[in-house]
């Protein structure tokens, strides 16, 4: 664990080991992602996630070799509009895009960690792979690794978009905002 992390956990007088991150201590998480489109496990996982970090960066990762569903400017406007429904708990939550390097992109942007959401254990073991490469281009940055809440520990933005396009429901799944807009994109009324 990252020295910058490891003086955030403590132990209270009982043992159990506590977050210890006051507001404004600069403690910064990096939430990576196509978001394409974004999920209410996504939203989860911010949620969550404020309560372990004083600031979150959604970052759109930008892969022009990807066909993707919204743009990356689209993508953005969602997420800025989704997020004022998220209890971020005095969190600063901020909407960024990248290409390239995940890690570099991390330091740019001073973060400690990346959160990586984990719904099943093929998730995990392409998201391990990922950490440990991660951390060879980037030791002073930890990966931590939050589990999809139940509720939403089958839904992907992949299968969102594959049900949608097939006529199926996906109320509950995505945010109404990203429902009506591929009802836009789908031509659906």
């Amino acid at each position: 664990m990252s020295r910058t992390l490891r003086r955030r956990l403590t132990q209270d007088s009982h043992g159990r080991l506590e977050w210890n991150c006051p507001r404004g201590c600069g403690c910064a998480n990096f939430y990576p992602g196509s978001f394409d489109p974004v999920t209410n496990g996504h939203l989860d996982i911010i949620e969550r996630g404020c309560k372990l970090f004083d600031e979150i960066i959604i970052a759109i990762l930008v892969n022009p070799e990807k066909k993707a569903l919204f743009t990356v400017e689209e993508r953005r406007e969602i997420l800025e509009e989704v997020l004022t429904l998220v209890e971020s708990d005095n969190c600063t939550l901020r909407v960024d895009s990248f290409e390239g390097l995940l890690m570099r992109y991390a330091v740019e942007q001073r973060a400690d960690a990346v959160v990586r959401g984990i719904r099943a254990i093929s998730d995990y073991e392409y998201e391990l792979q990922m950490a440990l490469m991660n951390r060879r281009q980037e030791p002073r940055i930890e990966t931590v690794f939050m589990m999809a809440a139940e509720a939403y520990s089958y839904v992907s933005s992949r299968l969102v978009k594959e049900v949608y396009s097939l006529g199926g429901t996906i109320e509950g799944l995505v945010p109404a905002t990203v429902e009506e807009r591929m009802r836009k994109k789908f031509g659906r009324s």
